[in-house]
């Protein structure tokens, strides 16, 4: 669980840079229609839009690379960019090794298998890779090799060690990648009999595996026509349930109450139950989320901002779809979408044979954003869950009164005050606390660090130490780095 809560600190600053992103695709697709649906894009108006939509798109379309660097800085002992670079060489490694191009070279690719390596870079693999260079840095930083290989020692030689591992990474991954693919696909041929509790079931899992990239592969069942359904392709095909063997739409139309509706209820309890000096910050983060989703169904802000951190809410998260999903596909609203689930594409499609009941979007996500709201509030408040605004380092901390402005001095004085560099094995911080590892416990005097004006000492563990310093944390430990070296 520690680690989880570590990964999803370490995603929360990549998660920054997509909410502006959904917020740019949705005007964009507001003012240029044609981005989304084809067609000639005339007029200065549209041709903004355009240039919005692929601003927005530049940065949610290559996702997975942010998450890579993201990880590989965040997961590192000391935060230092060499992780950074280190992951992204993981990543460039690993997806152009199993590139489909490239994999076809060496083995016969089946259908599933070409599907499966098509979708190689994806979320999962940024985060593998983030972990790899992050692992490596924290593991071979400080490696001393003979002289004439001297120039790699130290940090130059993290990324030829990353390397190293992805190829190993990538060796496992060309067996293990395309039967899991497969496995998912076979699910998804087992529960189209199902009818609308199949839609839930699909719904379910397709949330529930998106941290994974793995969501591709359903998507690929019910959206397109690996098996013969092609739930959105016979829709804006302009055909209706009387074309095909199924409810035209039931594969897609539970997704808009829940995106347009329920992730801004759950992002309002979530603003809600922060605690009181992070409640700008949840606004700031989640509100942004929830206007993507609603907008243009741009839902990977909100999720990756707690899925991680709370992994059980988001468990809950996926079964709430899946709920909603199953009633919507039986009260006979239908709706598709060409790009997700959001107002944008609900306004485009009412308009096709294959809509029925659109208006229903109105009762169904008033029912979404309170039941949503509910059970996040519940959940998070009876199981006392680390969403944004309540993670353990988000107490009111942020007033402290250091004893003085000089952060060389403080840095001295708590330096002294965990037994000086000789006792001090890692350094690390968070927005308000310097996070240390030492040796030797005893030599730890709470009242010599106390006397820096820190607002406290906390001692997690026999050899870890956590001083409270505030919002100037940042300053005082490059300080307290600088006297450790």
């Amino acid at each position: 669980m520690k680690f989880l809560q570590k990964l999803g600190k370490s995603l929360m600053l990549p998660v920054a840079c997509l909410p502006i992103c959904g917020i740019l695709m949705g005007l964009g697709y507001w003012m240029c229609p044609a981005t989304m649906q084809g067609g000639e894009i005339n007029g200065i108006i549209q041709q903004i839009g355009f240039y919005l939509v692929k601003a927005g798109g530049a940065l949610i379309d290559n996702m997975a690379i942010l998450f890579a660097i993201g990880i590989g800085v965040g997961m590192a002992d000391d935060n230092d960019g060499t992780a950074a670079l280190s992951a992204l060489a993981s990543w460039l490694m690993i997806t152009n090794l199993l590139s489909t191009a490239n994999v076809s070279v060496i083995r016969t690719l089946s259908e599933t298998s070409t599907l499966a390596f098509d979708k190689i870079a994806n979320p999962f693999i940024g985060i593998i890779a983030g972990l790899i260079g992050s692992m490596c840095y924290n593991r071979f930083k400080n490696t001393q090799l003979p002289d004439w290989l001297s120039f790699f020692s130290g940090k130059r030689c993290v990324a030829i060690v990353s390397g190293v591992v992805s190829i190993i990474a990538s060796v496992v991954l060309l067996f293990v990648w395309p039967v899991i693919f497969g496995a998912l696909v076979a699910l998804g041929e087992a529960i189209v009999s199902l009818d609308a509790v199949g839609a839930g079931i699909y719904a379910f899992f397709n949330r529930l595996l998106i941290p994974f990239g793995l969501h591709h592969a359903l998507n690929n069942v019910f959206w397109f026509d690996t098996i013969g359904l092609g739930d959105l392709t016979h829709f804006w095909a302009g055909e209706t349930s009387a074309d095909v063997t199924w409810s035209l739409g039931m594969y897609m139309s539970g997704f808009f109450p829940c995106m347009m509706f329920g992730i801004p209820g759950a992002a309002l309890a979530m603003v809600h139950t922060a605690k009181p000096a992070k409640k700008k910050v949840a606004i700031g983060l989640v509100a942004s989320a929830a206007i993507a989703a609603f907008v243009c169904g741009v839902t990977e802000p909100f999720e990756f901002g707690f899925m991680f951190l709370a992994p059980v809410l988001y468990v809950i998260y996926a079964l709430l779809y899946g709920i909603f999903v199953t009633i919507t596909t039986l009260v006979g609203f239908r709706a598709g979408f060409s790009f997700s689930a959001g107002a944008t594409d609900l306004l485009f499609s009412a308009s096709l044979p294959a809509a029925q009941k659109t208006w229903m979007i109105i009762p169904l996500g008033i029912a979404a954003f309170i039941v949503f709201y509910v059970v996040f509030r519940f959940a998070i408040v009876k199981f006392n869950l680390k969403t944004p605004g309540r993670e353990d380092d988000d107490v009111d901390e942020t007033t402290v009164k250091l004893a003085n402005n000089n952060f060389t001095e403080v840095a001295k004085i708590i330096l002294e005050g965990v037994g000086g560099k000789e006792n001090v094995a890692s350094i690390d911080n968070c927005i308000t606390r310097l996070r240390l590892e030492i040796k030797d416990y005893t030599k730890v005097d709470e009242k010599k660090i106390k006397s820096a004006g820190v607002a406290g000492v906390i001692r997690p563990g026999k050899t870890s130490v956590q001083v409270i310093i505030g919002t100037k944390v940042q300053f005082v430990a490059d300080e307290f780095k600088k006297l450790c070296k």
